[in-house]
């Protein structure tokens, strides 16, 4: 498969958060080439908001690995760094989401790329603007600018804590 490039959201609610996302890059770069990372985010939680705070990044990279594989390296890395299965929206160690592969535009009962929520998600969009604002959506005519303009930055602030 040629190489393409991905952007993986990495967060983490659970632990000393800057070790974990410092961690998780670490194994990334065993099977994808890191070209950028965003700065870091401090957010609040999504969808089960009763929770310790995030910090969130975004991360650029190349890849010639499978929507698949790449979907089952993200799982590997997660479990390694302690990620246990909870319940959805909960608290984490770390989590690993393809948000977009190339052009892929893919649904699948197991993946859908680009992230199916990437347009809800300013924890998401705040670090992928700052990496690629005039990068268009995959199967959509807008850009990462257009969806970070209409979902607004509410709750994200840029992380103040040491690295």
């Amino acid at each position: 498969m040629a190489e393409q490039t991905c952007f993986i959201a990495l967060g983490s609610n659970l632990g000393d958060r800057p070790k974990n996302l410092a961690r998780a890059r670490l194994l990334l770069a065993d099977k994808v080439e890191v070209i950028k990372t965003s700065s870091i985010y401090e957010t609040d939680p999504w969808g089960v908001t009763d929770q310790p705070r995030f910090l969130n990044q975004v991360v650029e990279g190349k890849t010639s690995m499978t929507a698949a594989d790449l979907l089952r390296f993200l799982k590997q890395i997660e479990q390694e760094l302690g990620r246990r299965k909870t319940y959805r929206y909960g608290p984490r160690t770390i989590d690993l989401d393809i948000l977009i592969l190339g052009d892929l535009v893919l649904d699948t009962p197991d993946l859908t790329i680009p992230h199916p929520r990437i347009a809800e998600r300013a924890f998401v969009l705040v670090p992928l603007s700052e990496l690629a604002p005039d990068l268009l959506l995959p199967g959509s005519q807008k850009t990462i600018r257009d969806l970070l303009a209409a979902s607004g930055t509410s709750g994200v602030k840029l992380y103040e804590g040491a690295v």
